[in-house]
């Protein structure tokens, strides 16, 4: 099978409100650079110029032959399922991405949003400017995605039927678990990751862990606490109770807020800097880019002050605030971060 340079696409199920516009889409199998044996035959019913991204809703007519042509082609997952949602009273569409572009639909916002979380792409490695502008604001229950316009009368119906239409949250982001759940992770809450989280193998999250959209942990990981949108947490590391990782969809920043390798963010702490590989920061301290810190020796004398912001690139530092003056220390440290293995082995 030759590969195409084509950069994404899917297959999926779509919701649409009573207006007939879709709202959400569910993409069990999203793929990565797909081969041209797989995008083809769906080509054809896409109206675009050379080298544009566009959907397309699939005629439930073509099924059959659809399918078909796949499984001739070898590939079987997307012909099963189309053979399987034939009957599904949602809408079957197909979304290619010929670029990695902005997003400019719906379809095409959920696709990229699937890609992170099936972790085929890894946060920042994909674009995703003005994607609020292309969601919309949506009612999660527990029937599906409803068009807040439909809500009244759905919720009157449920009642009528002697139901509850249980409305779970009122976002633009569904929970990433409702699309994927991705192998090796414990999750404790899942309606605190989003759709578009991308949680590494091993990581566990914990009741008060959250996780927001394009952000995520890179492998074996302990969350009890905040990462915010764009933030990235490395391997080893533990995010303790309570803390925060501060983000830049609020704060107005550029800079991308990270954890390193083997650090420790200790209960209701939290980092508005990079913080590099094998830093701890003390339980309470929250330390921001513009923190003046007093960077000391392994012997107590003071070497330098300066901002977080420019410690970025030292490792190893345990982050405290002196108890007697106030200020806010950066001392040497060599005691490895050591996640519990019977937490995450088991995952």
């Amino acid at each position: 099978m030759s590969q195409s340079p084509i950069h994404s696409a899917a297959i999926g199920l779509a919701t649409k409100s009573s207006k007939g516009e879709v709202i959400e889409v569910y993409y069990p199998q999203p793929r990565l650079h797909p081969t041209l044996e797989l995008t083809s035959p769906f080509t054809g019913m896409l109206e675009l110029e050379d080298d544009a991204n566009s959907w397309v809703e699939i005629d439930k007519q073509e099924v059959e032959k659809l399918a078909a042509t796949l499984a001739t082609a070898g590939e079987t997952d997307w012909a099963e399922f189309l053979t399987s949602s034939v009957s599904s009273e949602q809408a079957i569409v197909f979304c290619l991405c010929h670029n990695d572009t902005a997003p400019g639909s719906i379809p095409e916002a959920y696709l990229k949003l699937h890609l992170l979380s099936h972790r085929l792409v890894k946060p920042h490695a994909i674009t995703l400017d003005g994607l609020f502008g292309v969601l919309k604001n949506l009612a999660w229950t527990n029937e599906g995605a409803i068009d807040l316009e439909d809500l009244p009368a759905r919720q009157l119906a449920a009642r009528q039927d002697g139901r509850v239409l249980d409305v779970m949250s009122v976002d633009k982001f569904p929970k990433m678990t409702s699309y994927v759940v991705p192998s090796g992770v414990r999750l404790a809450d899942t309606a605190r990751i989003r759709l578009g989280a991308y949680i590494g193998e091993g990581t566990t999250v914990m009741h008060e862990g959250f996780v927001n959209f394009n952000a995520g942990t890179l492998g074996t990981a302990m969350i009890e606490g905040r990462i915010s949108a764009g933030v990235v947490v490395g391997e080893d590391s533990d995010l303790g109770g309570g803390c925060s990782t501060m983000g830049t969809l609020s704060g107005g920043g550029t800079t991308v807020i990270s954890v390193g390798r083997n650090c420790l963010i200790g209960a209701n702490a939290g980092i508005g800097f990079p913080l590099p590989d094998g830093c701890i920061i003390e339980a309470g301290l929250y330390v921001t880019g513009g923190t003046k810190v007093n960077v000391l020796a392994a012997d107590g004398s003071l070497i330098k002050t300066a901002k977080a912001s420019e410690l970025a690139n030292t490792t190893d530092l345990l982050y405290r605030r002196n108890s007697l003056s106030g200020a806010v220390e950066a001392v040497p440290t060599k005691n490895s971060i050591s996640l519990n293995e019977e937490l995450h082995s088991h995952n």
